[in-house]
């Protein structure tokens, strides 16, 4: 990937481990331009003057910068990850531990995941066909599953393993949301909390730590159950307020046959001026007319009905694409109607037109609305 990739590295009492993981994410990452921001909770093993030493002895290469942030009131690692990423710099961000229970050779299969599908969010997961763990006694494998299984079902999180500590995602996926950073695991409330999100699974083997020791606990288990309930509570109250108003769907149904209608006068004087102006044969004029109508439409879904402020090049080139791709299926109805009805039943071509225009916006937003926003058609 050619943007700056992030790497948060929660600390605390990780002396034995930060300079070899460092050099082993750099090592991973010798064709990525990448920052590593390591976030020391005020280790008494010296974690963080550890870091400070390195950063002061190594030359900082232009693909590569190491930081730190020194956080003297330790207050959980959700909290620790969620201030690495507010004094993140790039686009897309990578949570890992220092232990090397998380090979940083697994982060160029992340990266090249989320170029590849576009997905938003890439888990390391241990509970997907080709990941395991090793290293863990029988009592902790049995509670890391009981975890899991609470945040599927009680939570209806989809994602096979929501309690990793092990995912990338991109930063503007979290721009509007408020979290609570309530015990270990940022992800499980990044899932519950972002509505539609596509998420990816890829197989890693988390391996036991060699140095140092677990920060599993007693108070590690009472914060899970605290966020837990929390995050039942969001869910419980968010699905109320959709249900009592619907104001998600009909706020949306309205704004995208509202940018429909002005579509469709796009379309149709596009079309005309073309026809008219220009002395072109109607077919061609109508071709036109569908792709001025197809344009004016994306970047107003984009911005207006379902609120995407990110218009960095890549990513808007691929949305138009698709939505240029889908939208094309109804601009093929509209010719076909066009034809027929001028062809076959003699109507004047501009009657011709809004008949096949008011179809093929319909047709439109049923196409759109199940494949390109993944929404039921009549829910």
């Amino acid at each position: 990937m050619e943007n700056q990739i992030s790497i948060i590295v929660p600390t605390y009492n990780e002396a034995e481990n930060i300079c070899d993981i460092i050099k082993s994410i750099k090592s991973n990452l010798s064709e990525v331009n990448a920052e590593i921001i390591v976030v020391d909770d005020d280790s008494p093993d010296g974690t963080g003057t550890i870091v400070d030493e390195y950063i002061q002895s190594t030359i900082q290469k232009d693909r590569h910068s190491v930081s730190i942030i020194h956080r003297k009131n330790r207050n959980g690692l959700s909290a620790a990850i969620l201030n690495g990423v507010e004094n993140s710099k790039g686009e897309v961000v990578v949570v890992m531990d220092s232990d090397f229970s998380h090979p940083p050779d697994v982060i160029p299969k992340m990266l090249d995941k989320i170029e590849k599908t576009q997905c938003d969010v890439v888990i390391a997961s241990r509970y997907v066909q080709g990941g395991g763990i090793e290293g863990w006694p029988v009592k902790r494998k049995l509670i890391s599953k009981a975890a899991t299984e609470i945040a599927k079902k009680g939570l209806g999180v989809k994602a096979n393993d929501p309690m990793s500590g092990f995912f990338a995602f991109k930063k503007n996926l979290i721009k509007n949301i408020s979290f609570d950073a309530i015990g270990y695991k940022m992800l499980l409330e990044l899932l519950v909390k972002t509505a539609d999100v596509n998420i990816q699974e890829i197989p890693y083997t988390f391996t036991d730590r060699k140095f140092g020791t677990s920060k599993l606990g007693s108070s590690t288990i009472l914060d899970y159950c605290k966020s837990v309930w929390k995050l039942y509570r969001y869910g419980k109250e968010a699905a109320k307020k959709e249900r009592r108003s619907s104001v998600k769907f009909l706020s949306k149904a309205a704004r995208f046959f509202t940018v429909g209608a002005s579509g469709l006068g796009v379309n149709y004087l596009a079309s005309i001026l073309f026809s008219t102006s220009l002395d072109l044969w109607y077919i061609h004029s109508t071709v036109i007319g569908i792709l001025f109508a197809i344009t004016s439409n994306f970047f107003l879904h984009k911005y207006w009905t379902f609120g995407d402020r990110d218009f960095s090049p890549k990513r808007t080139i691929l949305q138009y694409t698709k939505f240029a791709g889908f939208s094309s299926i109804s601009g093929l109805v509209q010719i076909g109607m066009v034809y027929y009805f001028v062809n076959e039943f003699n109507l004047l071509y501009p009657v011709s037109l809004v008949l096949a225009v008011g179809t093929a916006a319909f047709s439109n937003f049923i196409v759109n609305k199940k494949w390109t926003f993944n929404e039921k058609v009549w829910g």
